[in-house]
């Protein structure tokens, strides 16, 4: 009986990576033709590529200026600082830059201090002058912690189940970023590329978190055929009601950043 489980759990995801393997090549035919319609007019000027915006990252070296100013336009005073800070990542790495923070009407406003790691947005203007903001704080070591006490609390609570679950996450997330994310990001139909990719998510972590059961086989096709069934609907209703989402701020964002790609 065991024997008979665990080939039925192999032929299952067997099946699912089937199907994706049969509809990817199309969703990449798809692919390439946008991309193929679109070249032309994805080319940047050399203007746009003179003044390509660029992400860095630095550590605040030392603080130039710190003072309470009231910026133009408005009557309430702010925070004010002139920062030097060390950029550890990017073009400009080992160089030091000086950045200015609340010379302008800004809401939260951050007070930075020696030592801190900031994410710092870097372009130049028409004239060829450099222009640096700051945009966040490097979270990176804290989520990394953060995510290893997830890891260690989940293999001494669940045990080899705990470390089975973990891998079904390692599986979603590199179905996720290796190819949903990059499938929707080239233009594809987000709903497709979702099914496609959960065919193989679901079995995947299904069986790697709760076994080769009557339960688990019951629930993978289920949830798949829920999926199936869901993304049908939505896309049939979507195209009926003549919803395109280009309303929403975040929709505008991606437009502006790759016109004619998202669809």
């Amino acid at each position: 009986m065991t024997i008979k489980k665990y080939l039925l759990g192999v032929l299952l995801f067997c099946f699912s990576v089937f199907i994706t393997s049969v509809f990817i090549p199309t969703v990449y035919a798809q692919n390439k033709m946008i991309q193929g319609e679109t070249e032309f007019d994805q080319q940047p000027s050399a203007a746009e590529q003179e003044h390509k915006e660029e992400t860095l990252e630095g550590q605040v070296s030392q603080i130039l200026e710190e003072k309470q100013i009231t910026p133009p336009g408005t009557k309430e005073s702010q925070l004010y600082q002139k920062l030097e800070i060390l950029v550890t990542k990017g073009s400009l790495k080992g160089k030091k830059i000086t950045v200015e923070n609340g010379n302008l009407p800004m809401s939260n406003l951050q007070k930075y201090k020696v030592g801190d790691e900031l994410v710092i947005s870097y372009s130049k203007d028409f004239e060829g002058n450099d222009i640096f903001y700051i945009t966040d704080y490097v979270r990176r070591s804290a989520l990394f912690w953060l995510f290893l006490i997830f890891v260690v609390m989940a293999v001494v609570i669940g045990r080899w189940q705990g470390m089975a679950s973990l891998l079904g996450m390692g599986v979603s997330f590199l179905v996720i970023f290796k190819f949903i994310l990059p499938k929707i990001y080239a233009g594809s139909d987000p709903v497709q590329i979702a099914i496609l990719g959960s065919l193989v998510i679901i079995p995947a972590t299904f069986l790697l978190s709760h076994g080769i059961n009557k339960k688990t086989m019951i629930a993978v096709i289920g949830t798949l055929i829920s999926l199936i069934v869901t993304g049908i609907l939505a896309h049939t209703f979507v195209e009926a009601s003549k919803l395109t989402g280009f309303a929403s701020e975040e929709a505008g964002f991606l437009q502006a950043y790759k016109p004619g790609l998202i669809n």
